[in-house]
């Protein structure tokens, strides 16, 4: 089948999703496909990986090689399997406990290393696969969890604020309550060279019901995506959480060593790891 040919539902596996009625990860899982659709590449030209959660899911929806890895090792993965198959479009999949606090700072360094990957993140500020508990991104006063019944009392993670700091060079915040614009943004970011970040704002709302009004606070952000990081700093600190779109695109350069073009026989190998 010629890629001009393919449409959303080809990159869709077959398999049926088992997240709860409702969540928001049925509409990333259709920005994605509609993305990969609009770009034209081919399934056996893409790898999505991901590590543990609800959102971690993906790679088994999705018609393309995938790999679901183990507990906030999702961008390690991805990095090694981007250095050695540089022609391959990687994404990585996941959500904001998998991400932000076992994969927090392999998220800071994937930020600095500025591999050509796309990561993308599900944030429901809630840990909904282990049943409701606060994860990094939640607001230290929700209570509704039993493991924190008078809050968390810690200021929550703030995922762009974060990138930015360290590194990343493309940064964009979308909503799965619209996936076409999520698509639209994604497709952005797995074009721009070097590491993009999407943070995508997706409702949890068997543990976190009141994010049903999220759909109702989200919005365009009021400036455009600027090359600047000072500029985009500025702008975060006026930024509630709910601002939309791309933040910011840098100009480094992607890292991509080298390699031979004759690579070491498998005897080679195994001799230079002899002590």
């Amino acid at each position: 089948m010629a890629n001009t040919e393919l449409k959303a539902k080809d990159y869709k596996s077959g398999i049926k999703p088992v997240w709860c009625a409702g969540c928001g990860d049925f509409g990333v899982l259709s920005a994605i496909t509609k993305a990969l659709a609009g770009l034209k590449i081919a399934p056996h030209d893409t790898a999505v990986i991901s590590g543990i959660g609800c959102s971690s899911r993906i790679p088994a929806y999705v018609n393309t090689y995938g790999f679901h890895g183990v507990h906030g090792r999702a961008l390690p993965i991805a990095t090694g399997l981007k250095i050695s198959r540089p022609d391959l479009t990687v994404l990585v999949t996941g959500g904001d406990g998998d991400g932000f606090s076992i994969g927090g700072n392999h998220f800071m360094q994937a930020c600095r290393r500025n591999v050509d990957i796309t990561y993308i993140v599900m944030d429901n500020q809630v840990y909904g696969m282990t049943k409701g508990q606060a994860s990094p991104t939640t607001d230290a006063d929700w209570d509704r969890s039993k493991l924190t019944p008078h809050g968390t009392n810690i200021n929550p993670f703030y995922p762009l604020v974060v990138a930015l700091a360290s590194g990343a060079n493309f940064i964009a915040r979308a909503s799965s309550s619209n996936p076409g614009g999520a698509a639209e943004v994604i497709s952005e970011g797995i074009n721009h060279p070097g590491f993009s970040f999407i943070q995508i704002l997706s409702p949890c709302v068997t543990f976190r019901p009141e994010q049903r009004e999220w759909k109702k606070f989200v919005r365009p952000a009021p400036i455009d995506a600027t090359t600047d990081p000072t500029t985009a700093a500025r702008r975060l600190m006026t930024d509630d959480n709910f601002y939309l779109g791309v933040l910011y695109k840098g100009d480094r350069a992607s890292f991509q060593p080298d390699f031979e073009e004759n690579p070491a026989s498998e005897e080679n190998l195994e001799e230079e790891f002899k002590l």
